[in-house]
């Protein structure tokens, strides 16, 4: 091989591995920022056909009722926990250090972001309650249908729909 065919592949390889490089790192931080959506339900049972349940220390985000009567709050600081659940009747803890939102209340639909503590239990660093009485993302909409008993102010016809 010529030196100057032995200076093209050397180049050509050289660009293959830091392309390989660049895209195992970009895939590596996407891995770290994805935030996958459960339902109390799935948090405890699994998620999908294969039952597929998030490991201690998975980031994630869970959507629910919070459960009347379940609100504790600490009296020297700003921590709360309290009980959220979804129409397939699992409960499960959400523990939260901070402000929570004006809205927050008991029977109030929330979706929490955290890392997963245990099986039942998730550290919130966010917790978001919804601003009005007319939305709620498609994916709590479906996950709290069945859930009127919590909620008495909504109606049936309001529960069918994903513009609550």
């Amino acid at each position: 091989m010529n030196p100057r065919r032995k200076k093209r592949m050397t180049l050509l390889l050289a660009v293959v591995a830091g392309l390989s490089v660049m895209t195992g790192l970009v895939l590596y931080a996407l891995q770290q920022n994805i935030d996958l959506f459960y339902t109390p339900t799935e948090l405890v049972q699994g998620k999908g056909k294969e039952q597929i349940k998030p490991e201690v220390g998975q980031r994630l985000r869970i959507g629910g009722l919070v459960v009347p009567g379940t609100v504790v709050r600490d009296q020297q600081s700003l921590k709360v926990s309290f009980g959220l659940v979804d129409a397939g009747g699992e409960q499960v803890t959400v523990r939260f250090d901070g402000i929570l939102p004006d809205l927050f209340r008991e029977g109030q639909g929330i979706v929490a972001q955290g890392t997963l503590a245990d099986a039942r239990t998730v550290d919130a660093f966010e917790v978001l309650a919804k601003h009005d009485e007319e939305y709620m993302p498609p994916e709590v909409a479906e996950a709290l249908k069945g859930m009127e008993h919590l909620k008495p102010e909504y109606t049936e016809a309001q529960l069918k729909g994903s513009s609550l």
